[in-house]
């Protein structure tokens, strides 16, 4: 008997294998088999293991896609626009605020007409912050001009990437395809699929990449391409590409009728279930529908012609198809995972009553519901709680409240957020034990601190019960840090794991103000704070007597999606600290290469395999960067030298309150995904220091100063010695990869002779 991991099924014309999947997982299974040119791709929850599962099957040779890691969502938007100009298959994965950022590059891709693929795993977008599903970021893509499929399970994804590709792709249509599910609902739950054995069946059903458009492939055919247009010319290029996206609803149903013969699986425009009498209906968007089905078995067996409206494709809108499964409904509950800001219903809402305006026989009443935002579960009860509605207002012959949103809690006065830990101000945080000097004659700075027990009456800005991982090096980094700052801070967090383990609502760990914004923004976010603040209190609109320093804390590779931000910021020299706790990766998605991950080093994505051993670039060398803007002041600093980082934040704040920007980076320990023993944190970031990849220096009004040479000391240990500590490194140590592991001791060595020559040297 063969087993559910290679039972074969014969379908129509194909070999088809069952197996148990999560959405994502066959996603990545379709552009596999598709083998598609390029990924442009950012990690972004709860879309990163699509780019992840790639990254291990090309480790293993099962496709050879270009996978490119982008410096943000908008960087990635920009590489797939690139690739399919040249007429390469493109293929995305995103995300939420992910699809916002590069929300902007998604209409140049329709607009030109260049089809690609791009996965949306639907999340609630923030603000607040909250990384599980509903469909607020999918409704920001209907005006984009892309075609929107979408997929109710697993198998669903794996079907509709085929599919997705071969109508893109299509002479009539020639547009971009997005295919989204449910974000930890479809994305992460398995469930039986199945999908074809020879991915030559998929090949073959997508057919040959097209060439007979426009292509910035071959330099002796040049072409000019999204050419400056007035008006008139405007207009008729969106009629056209209006034309072709209506067009795609035709192309659907061909090529979903060409789908089942070969797969034996039917996508019709609408999946209707029980519709063909039905006098009450639910219309809901992918995992919802599935879940109402059971519901209206156990209606009707009561005798309550019940039914379900679940669309596979929203763009084009089907309003055709709706007017013809609504003929004679009596009562339509539209239940919505996202809200239109006072429009008095969502999108879906809208969209189906104009459609129903066509038909002036149609008397359905409608009723909107908004539910499930965040990922708020919906269950078969929820279901008959919506069918309630519906068949109250088809008894009263109304509806009493058209629109209205599902599953909220009231608040009750008795249970009011009280906080725990009294919030603690300037003096407070004052030693009085750190002395800060400028020498008149250098216009450097002096510093004299007490010894570090001393410091230990200092209270931390953060409180215990944060929920870091065990061993996480982050706390100790910046607790460290802090004992250097006195008095008053305003501190920003941009998204990462010191902001998700500290500010769990409705829990807070910190002691002073705190404020959150995205990567890409929260540099400039916190320079409009700070100089609302100076302006403010220069007007005399607030009282404060002692200075505030303004610290922005970002990390988990938030210096590669926010650089752009953070450069704009140090170059209007705003006063204020960014400090970069920087532990090699996306950390917070699960441990995904970033630009600050070392060469050679094991991520999520960049595997170790028999293609491919790690990382294949070096790393970014940010505090060099950020010293080439001219901000007065730029160090770096590890927990295991302590006494060096605590005098670093005294010159930080010195600088941030009387001079301009400042830029520190603290390397910080991992455990979990550097595959370490939590208790070496301290040993490992050490011999970091010590093996000079991570050397210890400041840069003082553009003059190089290391602050610890290991070589002074006789200290200085060979690369290995650090590496050997980390799983995440331990086949850089193999004699199979000595010449990875010497290219990487050489770029090392470069970069510790360079900074050398700088200390030497003030001119440099």
């Amino acid at each position: 008997m063969a087993t559910l991991e290679e039972e074969i099924t014969q379908t129509t014309q194909a070999q088809q294998v069952t197996t148990f999947e999560s959405g994502n997982e066959m996603a990545a299974m379709a552009a596999a088999q598709i083998n598609y040119h390029l990924m442009g791709y950012f990690p972004i929850t709860p879309s990163t293991e699509v780019a992840q599962y790639l990254d291990q099957m090309k480790t293993r040779g099962e496709h050879d896609i270009q996978l490119i890691a982008a410096d943000g969502e908008h960087g990635s938007a920009g590489i797939c626009y690139g690739a399919a100009v040249t007429g390469a298959r493109v293929f995305n994965a995103t995300s939420a605020n992910g699809l916002m950022y590069m929300l902007e590059q998604l209409p140049v891709q329709s607009g030109t007409r260049f089809p690609m693929v791009m996965n949306l795993v639907t999340r609630s977008i923030s603000g607040p912050l909250d990384i599980r599903g509903d469909h607020s970021d999918l409704y920001f893509a209907l005006n984009t001009g892309w075609i929107i499929l979408l997929a109710s399970t697993p198998q669903a994804v794996y079907d509709m990437n085929i599919m997705a590709l071969k109508i893109a792709e299509d002479s009539e249509v020639r547009l971009p395809v997005i295919v989204a599910y449910d974000g930890f609902f479809t994305s992460h739950q398995k469930r039986k699929v199945n999908y074809f054995k020879d991915r030559k069946i998929v090949q073959d059903f997508v057919g040959e990449c097209p060439t007979d458009y426009p292509q910035a492939r071959d330099p002796k055919k040049p072409v000019t391409i999204g050419a400056h247009m007035n008006g008139d010319d405007l207009i008729n290029n969106n009629y056209q590409q209006s034309q072709a996206l209506y067009a795609a609803g035709d192309v659907f149903e061909r090529v979903s009728a060409e789908y089942t013969k070969l797969s034996g699986r039917d996508y019709p425009v609408l999946d209707l279930y029980k519709m063909e009498d039905a006098e009450v209906a639910l219309f809901l968007l992918n995992s919802a529908g599935e879940s109402a089905k059971d519901v209206v078995d156990t209606l009707r067996k009561k005798g309550i012609k019940a039914g379900v409206i679940s669309p596979n494709i929203i763009r084009p809108f089907p309003s055709e198809q709706i007017r013809t499964a609504l003929k004679n409904v009596k009562v339509l509950l539209i239940g919505e995972r996202a809200d239109s800001y006072g429009a008095n219903g969502p999108n879906m809402t809208h969209e189906v009553k104009s459609a129903l305006q066509e038909d002036k026989e149609n008397n359905t009443i409608v009723l909107s519901r908004v539910f499930g935002v965040g990922g708020k579960d919906f269950y078969a009860d929820d279901a008959a709680a919506f069918f309630d509605m519906a068949i109250e207002a088809m008894n009263e012959g109304y509806a009493k409240k058209p629109f209205d949103y599902y599953g909220i809690v009231a608040g009750n006065e008795e249970n009011k957020l009280k906080p725990v830990i009294e919030p603690m101000h300037g003096e407070s945080f004052n030693s009085g034990l750190i002395e800060v000097i400028e020498d008149p004659q250098t216009n450097k700075l002096k510093v004299k601190i007490p010894p570090i027990r001393a410091l230990t009456t200092k209270p931390k800005r953060i409180a215990s019960g944060h929920g870091a991982c065990p061993g996480c090096g982050i706390f100790p980094g910046l607790e460290l840090f802090f004992k250097g700052i006195e008095g008053d801070i305003v501190v920003l967090f941009q998204t990462g794991c010191a902001y998700v383990t500290t500010t769990s609502y409705p829990h807070s760990s910190h002691k002073q103000t705190m404020i959150h914004n995205l990567f890409q923004n929260g540099a400039a976010t916190l320079s409009g704070t700070a100089e609302a603040f100076f302006e403010l209190k220069r007007r005399g609109e607030i009282e404060v007597s002692d200075d505030v320093t303004f610290v922005m804390i970002t990390g988990d590779g938030g210096m590669d999606i926010g650089m752009g931000s953070a450069i704009g910021t140090a170059l209007r020299n705003h006063k204020l600290i960014m400090l970069e706790y920087d532990n090699e990766g996306y950390m917070n998605t699960g441990s995904q290469m970033s630009y600050s991950t070392p060469m050679g080093h094991m991520t999520s994505t960049s595997g170790v395999g028999k293609t491919q051993k790690g990382k294949a670039f070096h790393h970014k060398d940010t505090p060099q960067i950020m010293a080439s803007t001219n901000i007065p002041y730029v160090f770096t600093g590890t927990e295991s030298y302590p006494q060096d980082l605590i005098k670093k934040a005294a010159k930080a704040q010195w600088y941030a309150g009387n001079v301009g920007t400042v830029y520190g980076k603290l390397l910080i320990t991992c455990p979990l995904n550097w595959k370490s023993d939590d208790r070496y944190g301290e040993t490992i970031v050490k011999a970091a220091v010590d093996s000079c990849f991570f050397p210890l220096y400041e840069i003082e009004r553009g003059e190089t100063k290391i602050t610890y040479n290991p070589e002074d000391k006789d200290k200085r240990v060979p690369l290995s010695e650090w590496l050997k500590y980390m799983g995440k490194t331990k086949h850089l140590l193999i004699e199979e990869n000595k010449d990875m592991l010497e290219e990487f001791e050489q770029e090392v060595e470069r970069r510790w002779l360079r900074l050398k020559a700088r200390h030497e040297n003030p001119y440099l």
